[in-house]
């Protein structure tokens, strides 16, 4: 049987300073992805799925009512390790690069309307859950998309190529209930614009599935 591990994150946990603190790091990443993890993996056992990939156990759980309470584990594990790797502590945020640039640029008319649809998808997100760029598999049209709680473009068929997660653990310490001050550093600061250009591109950046 396959065990599914937490992943290290990409950076120290301090590497995100003044941004986001070592504290946030080590609630989020050490205690809430890791839980996650813990619990899928006692859900495992018995459930058919013992030998599938992260992304199979999604797919395989995302419209089965029965296999909600693991659906949401797995998808957890699955949006923590890709919000970890949306970031990046040197060069952060800012313009988008690379062929993303060009394509933002096209589908959204500039990257000023792309920012403000995505930080408006984070703000607007009732409650717990994520704000993402998502692309589509046939054509690669990007759009804006927000899922609550555990939900995740995996389950709606679609490419993720950039995250925040909007879920308070992940800027309550920092921000407080300043979730906007939150957002706009995540885009302004810390967004990892190569790693949305290799998930754009269909590469494996870092996001085991």
């Amino acid at each position: 049987m396959s065990k599914i591990t937490l992943p290290d994150l990409p950076y120290a946990k301090d590497a995100l300073e003044p941004h986001i603190s070592a504290e946030t790091l080590e609630f989020h990443h050490d205690k809430h992805h890791n839980a996650y993890v813990t619990k899928l993996n006692e859900l495992l056992p018995g459930s058919g799925l013992e030998d599938k990939t992260l992304s199979e156990i999604i797919i395989a759980t995302a419209k089965d009512d029965s296999k909600q309470g693991m659906f949401n584990q797995a998808a957890q594990v699955w949006n923590h390790t890709f919000y970890w790797n949306c970031m990046t502590p040197t060069n952060g945020g800012g313009e988008p690069t690379g062929d993303l640039k060009a394509k933002i640029e096209e589908d959204f008319g500039s990257y000023d309307k792309f920012r403000e649809e995505f930080k408006n998808a984070a703000l607007t997100q009732f409650g717990s859950g994520w704000a993402w760029l998502v692309a589509d598999k046939v054509g690669g049209k990007l759009s804006i998309a927000k899922t609550a709680n555990a939900d995740t473009p995996l389950a709606h068929d679609q490419i993720a190529v950039l995250t925040c997660d909007v879920w308070e653990h992940a800027y309550y310490i920092d921000y407080r209930n300043r979730r906007p001050d939150y957002v706009d550093t995540f885009l302004d600061k810390l967004v990892n614009w190569d790693y949305a250009n290799a998930k754009y591109k269909g590469q494996d950046a870092g996001v085991e599935e």
